[in-house]
């Protein structure tokens, strides 16, 4: 089950199995989700940091984007020290309220692209806790070190030389704001507009309210981008809040997505990679 409720959360507390981590994470702010962590979480959950934790260091020149992917040996290590091993249901969560509730779906990729299927996304994240009457603790939980063995899943991964010579029948969907993608506003790369050919589709019409929108919902956002397109790509700033996008596919039933992960900072590293501006061209 790609989602889980915070009604459900609560009966698997004392499930060693069921294994709780905080992923939130603040764009701008890299300290504030591990101080949120500090001042309260959900009993038992241990903290994956996007930057420190889920990301490699940012290259010099700039590819691999804002957030580029760890080596899978370096996830695995990662993950292992986190306490998750191949037996845990993970669940992911994050806090909605703060616009940022593609953290955790990146956390729920993150395990899927390692070869792990338990995994799941807590709707809601911390307010359905909290309003499900879940308590919040500052302690922080003592774990030893498990093993993760990673069995990568290459075919979800694309990288900018799949995108540029993409197939024809390829849809490339870019996941930010819509003032983002044609280049009205770019307030976190160093260049504005999205890649040619690329349509949009704004990560956060997935969600109302804080939660996630019903299978059918979800279904009906994005018939008529995928359409008759026999491939599916995603990507965005950094490879993260499209994360949510695949998350919605997800949830919609829909198979075989494949993510940028380097997204639109890594296409902008090079040069010679070009830039459109303006509405879908598409």
């Amino acid at each position: 089950m790609a989602l889980v409720y915070a009604s459900w959360l609560l009966s698997k507390l004392d499930d060693p199995n069921v294994l709780a981590i905080d992923a939130r994470f603040t764009l701008g702010s890299p300290q504030a989700g591990l101080d949120a962590y500090q001042l309260g979480h959900i009993p038992g959950a241990r903290f994956a940091d996007l930057e420190r934790d889920l990301s490699a260091p940012v290259q010099p020149n700039r590819a691999g984007g804002r957030h580029p992917l760890p080596a899978v040996e370096t996830l695995a290590a990662t993950l292992s020290q986190l306490g998750i091993s191949n037996r845990h249901h993970v669940i992911a969560y994050d806090d909605p309220s703060n616009g940022a509730a593609f953290c955790a779906t990146h956390l729920w990729w993150m395990l899927r692209y390692m070869g792990h299927d338990m995994v799941s996304v807590l709707d809601g994240g911390l307010p359905a806790w909290l309003a499900a009457g879940g308590s919040l603790t500052t302690e922080i939980p003592t774990h030893v070190p498990a093993t993760f063995i990673a069995k990568p899943r290459a075919e979800m991964l694309v990288d900018a030389n799949y995108v540029q010579n993409r197939a024809q029948n390829t849809v490339l969907i870019d996941s930010r704001a819509p003032e983002r993608f044609r280049g009205d506003v770019e307030p976190l790369d160093w260049k504005a507009g999205h890649i040619p050919g690329a349509i949009n589709l704004n990560w956060a019409s997935a969600m109302e309210q804080g939660q996630w929108r019903s299978p059918k919902a979800q279904q009906d956002r994005i018939d008529d981008p995928i359409k008759g397109n026999a491939e599916i790509v995603f990507y965005c700033g950094s490879g993260i809040s499209a994360t949510a996008n695949l998350f919605a596919l997800e949830l919609a039933g829909v198979k075989g997505a494949k993510l940028y992960a380097g997204s639109w900072s890594d296409w902008i590293s090079d040069p010679l990679r070009g830039i459109e501006t303006g509405e879908s061209k598409s």
